[in-house]
This record gives C-alpha cells, sequence and structure tokens, in this order.
C-alpha cells in the first residue's frame, strides 16, 4: 500500500509541479551553466546503490558525485543553489526516484557510501527499509549546513555528533512506523517550508 501510494503521489506532484521544475531548470541553467541536475551516488534499500536526484545547486565538481562530502563548505554554493538550498526545492527531483522505486516519500535519508561505513551495523537495520525524501531526521536538520559552518571541525561532528542522532531517530522509524505516521511526516515537511 505505502508503494503504490508513493507512486501515485510523486507521480501526480511531478505532473502537478512540472512548470515549476523546468522554471527552476532554466533558473539553474542561466545562474551557472549546464546541467540543471545533480546525481549522486547513495546507498538505498539493501545496500543498493542508486543516483539520487536534485537540482544542481553548486558549481560542478565531478568528485562530488562519488560521495565526495565538503562539511560546511559553501563556498561552491551558486546564487540560484542558496535560494533552493535555503527553500529545499533542490530536493524536488527526488520524486522522480520515488516514481522509479529507489526511495519512497518517507523514510531514513539516503547517506553517501562513505557515512554509511562509519556506523555499518546500525546501518544495516535502516537499510532493510526505502530510504526517503523526508522523515524526523530531515526536519531535526534542516539547518544541517548552517550546524557544520559553525563547528570548528566540521566533519568530525557529522561524524560524532549529527550521524548517530540521525541513526537514533531512523531506528525509532523503523521501530514505529505506520501509514498514519507517514501522512503526518509528510503535513509536517510541508508546514516546515
Amino acid at each position: 500500500m505505502k508503494r503504490l501510494f508513493d507512486f501515485f503521489a510523486a507521480l501526480g506532484a511531478l505532473i502537478l509541479l512540472l512548470p515549476l521544475l523546468l522554471l527552476i531548470a532554466l533558473a539553474v541553467v542561466l545562474d551557472s551553466g549546464w546541467p540543471p541536475f545533480f546525481i549522486q551516488q547513495r546507498v538505498g534499500r539493501r545496500g543498493r546503490l542508486f543516483g539520487i536526484c536534485k537540482f544542481r545547486s553548486m558549481a560542478v565538481l565531478k568528485e562530488a558525485a562519488k560521495g565526495r562530502f565538503d562539511a560546511g563548505d559553501a563556498r561552491r554554493v551558486t546564487r540560484v543553489g542558496r535560494f533552493l538550498r535555503r527553500t529545499k526545492l533542490d530536493e524536488l527531483p527526488q520524486l522522480w526516484n520515488v516514481v522509479r522505486g529507489d526511495m519512497a516519500l518517507v523514510g531514513p535519508r539516503p547517506e553517501v557510501p562513505a557515512w554509511v561505513q562509519v556506523y555499518p551495523e546500525r546501518w544495516q537495520k535502516v537499510l532493510e527499509l526505502r530510504p526517503g525524501i523526508t522523515d524526523n531526521a530531515a526536519l531535526e536538520f534542516r539547518h544541517e549546513e548552517e550546524l557544520l559552518a559553525a563547528a570548528p571541525e566540521p566533519e568530525r561532528c557529522y561524524r560524532e555528533q549529527i550521524l548517530p542522532r540521525k541513526l537514533e531517530l531512523y531506528e525509532h522509524y523503523l521501530r514505529t512506523r505506520s501509514f498514519g505516521g507517514d501522512i503526518q511526516l509528510l503535513i509536517k515537511t510541508i508546514c516546515y517550508l
């Protein structure tokens, strides 16, 4: 039931939002050139790798597609990219990942392989689920970039503080998930935008 709901809701949203998606893609290209999308390798359900799709908000760097993580470093963020990140509009292309079956609307956020390897035992349980566009961790850490930028050692902060807390929230979702709870999380996410 969840997969059917996710598929039709994401497909409907893509159709409804098509004019906005085209406008954003055009803005990205006019601001910082081609391509308008950024595809990065993430770890999905049962450890399967997939390409997460976002609107590109940073200057092109080939290593980023393989999972390079510039914690707290916003120097490459473009003018349009700053707006997209602040409003979370850069995440809209992930609706396509939901249609394809790589992701769900609600579930633990997918991580790059390097960070999954930091806590492999904990991730093994979390990766029983299809990753999602939103969840409680995404809401709690919606200002993650600012937290990392303010940290003296951003990567250490992510590894020792942020990622363990995210995993706590993912594990809680794993134990308590329900269709009704997912609907509540979707509404909460829309309200936070």
